[in-house]
Parts: structure tokens; C-alpha cells; sequence
């Protein structure tokens, strides 16, 4: 292989990149959402500055994608943050768990979502709409909504799905010391809501040393949606270098 053709290369292995060289479209892209209220004093421990948080609000979600380009069929669960940046509203992403390893590499490597292996689920159970996460083999989360009991404005559903998402990406020398440390924000776009629906909800978080979302522990479930989707992802940009501080 030529040199130049080394610095073409878009990841490795250099004969079987680990993911797809493509933009993402999302089509039946399924969320459920549960808004909780947690402990200000937990958020103010773990939102990194610049970033702010005025109401002590988390999104569970966990998104069902089921057809995507270059990534086929998987499963994410994870927690937002509520949060202000130079008077803008969005969310900060604090962790996301996965059960596929080409969107793991992809999330982290071309991007800036911290993802890890997980094992989540979204499925219907009865009249219940369950979504579940198991980090090995303990379960570290369950929401429950009633399926589909009251139709949301579509106009309001886009809004949920469109918040600007911030993330600190991180990128270490070899000998340790970071080479990149940077606050990131995207945002999704070309939205097609397909159905929205919200319900009463419930979130149970056990405690987990490796999956610690109960650290957010949930004082009162405040709103949940069912949201399906056909979507694209924005690339991040920059918008802190912590580096140049």
C-alpha cells in the first residue's frame, strides 16, 4: 500500500475498516424517552463547564434503529443531561450503551459519542411499551410506558428529537497526556416524524460500578414520549478546546 493511499485511509483494520465510510440515515428510527427530575448537586458534579444546568432534568432513552445505512440493525440506551450553552438550550450526552460493534467504533472514533458495550431492548409487552439495559449480565435499567394512550403535536415530538446535543471528546497521546480534549455539539437533521405518542411512565436505575446511572438517581418521572422517526446526523463541531485553556 503507497503512502499516500495510507493517509486516505478512513479507520482500520486497513483490509476491513471497522465501519462504513458514510454519512448515517436513520429510517424507522423508534425512541422512547422518559424525562425525570434528579439531584442538582449530582448534575454539578458531572456536566463539564462551559456547559451549564438550571433545571435538574435527564432524558432516559433508549432508540430502536432498525434499518440504518452502513450500520444495519441495533439498539442504544443512555442519559441527557438538561443544559445551557451561551444562552441556548440542548443537552449534554453522558453516556450511551450499545449492542453493536460498528456503531461503538464509529460513535468514537468519527464522531464523539461516548458509547460502550451494552445490551439494550425496546419492545411491546402487552399494553406496555418496555425499554430495558443490561450492562453484562445485570440489569441496570427498566422504563415502562403505557403504548400509544395520547398523540403528540408532531411539531413538539420534532423539537425533542432536535435538541442540540453536546460531548466531550477525548483523544490521548501515546504517552498518555491528551491530544484532543474538546467540548462538541451536533444536532439532527432532515427529521420526518412518522408517530408520537406520550403516556404514564416509570424508570427503575440500579446501582452499577461500570454502569452508574442510578448516580442520576430519579426523584420524580416528569413526562415520556414514543417517537418514531426517519432522520440524519449532523458531523460535530467544536465549540470548546479545553486544551487551549
Amino acid at each position: 500500500m503507497r503512502k499516500q493511499d495510507v493517509a486516505r485511509l478512513f479507520t482500520t483494520p486497513l483490509d476491513s475498516p471497522a465501519y462504513a465510510p458514510t454519512r448515517y440515515r436513520f429510517d424507522n428510527r423508534e425512541y422512547l424517552n422518559i424525562y425525570y427530575r434528579t439531584d442538582p448537586e449530582a448534575l454539578r458534579r458531572i456536566v463539564p463547564e462551559p456547559l451549564t444546568t438550571t433545571d435538574p432534568v435527564v432524558r432516559f432513552e433508549l432508540m430502536r434503529m432498525p434499518d440504518t445505512t452502513g450500520l444495519g440493525d441495533y439498539t442504544e440506551a443512555g442519559q441527557l443531561i438538561a443544559v445551557e450553552h451561551e444562552g441556548g438550550k440542548g443537552e449534554f450526552n453522558l453516556a450511551m450503551y450499545v449492542d453493536s460493534v460498528p456503531a461503538i467504533s464509529s460513535g468514537r472514533e468519527y464522531s464523539a459519542y461516548p458509547k460502550k458495550a451494552g445490551s439494550p431492548a425496546l419492545y411491546v409487552d402487552s399494553d406496555t411499551l418496555v425499554g430495558t439495559l443490561d450492562y453484562g449480565t445485570l440489569r441496570v435499567a427498566t422504563a415502562t410506558m403505557g403504548y400509544k394512550h395520547h398523540p403528540m403535536d408532531l411539531d413538539e415530538a420534532r423539537a425533542e428529537v432536535c435538541s442540540p446535543t453536546f460531548m466531550v471528546k477525548t483523544v490521548p497521546n501515546y504517552d498518555g497526556t491528551p491530544r484532543i480534549c474538546e467540548l462538541v455539539r451536533t444536532r439532527i437533521t432532515d427529521v420526518t416524524v412518522k408517530s408520537a405518542y406520550t403516556a404514564p411512565a416509570r424508570l427503575q436505575l440500579f446501582a452499577h460500578v461500570m454502569a452508574p446511572l442510578a448516580d442520576l438517581p430519579v426523584l420524580e418521572v416528569l413526562g415520556a414520549s414514543h417517537i418514531v422517526t426517519d432522520l440524519s446526523l449532523d458531523p460535530v463541531e467544536p465549540v470548546y478546546d479545553y486544551l487551549a485553556v
